[in-house]
């Protein structure tokens, strides 16, 4: 079993990363993820329905925050265009098939074991710009 953040944890002090979860995904993933203590808000949350890919990469760029995202080949593409503009970009999690959208809580564990593996990887350190990863069950 996967351990649980403490609540001594923050999201600020544990985790360097913030999420932006796309529309194809449940607003309670984010709920279960805030709920680990990572920072994580869905466009459903914030008023963002029915906006292009590009537009929710370039808002997220601004606010410092990783797309999380089920909608692989397009982000993908949008990643290669954004590099090859030099354009702004922080990152995207591909979530794939295997973690079912009808277990919004594994999707959410999913992105805290990421980012527990990442943060302790790289010291908490920036990613690099443009990365894609992929999240495991």
């Amino acid at each position: 079993m996967t351990p649980s953040p403490g609540p001594e944890d923050s999201a600020a002090s544990r985790f360097p990363y913030r999420f932006l979860l796309d529309e194809d995904l449940s607003r309670r993933v984010a709920e279960t993820a805030r709920g680990l203590g990572l920072d994580m808000v869905s466009v459903h949350e914030i008023g963002r329905l029915e906006r292009d890919d590009d537009d929710h990469l370039r808002w997220a760029a601004r606010e410092g925050r990783i797309v999380v995202t089920r909608n692989r080949d397009d982000f993908i593409e949008w990643t290669t265009a954004f590099f090859q503009r030099g354009e702004p970009h922080t990152g995207v999690l591909i979530v794939p098939t295997a973690l079912s959208i009808q277990r919004p809580e594994r999707i959410a564990h999913a992105v805290w074991r990421w980012a527990e593996r990442t943060r302790e990887r790289f010291g908490g350190q920036p990613l690099s710009p443009y990365f894609i990863d992929f999240l495991s069950e």
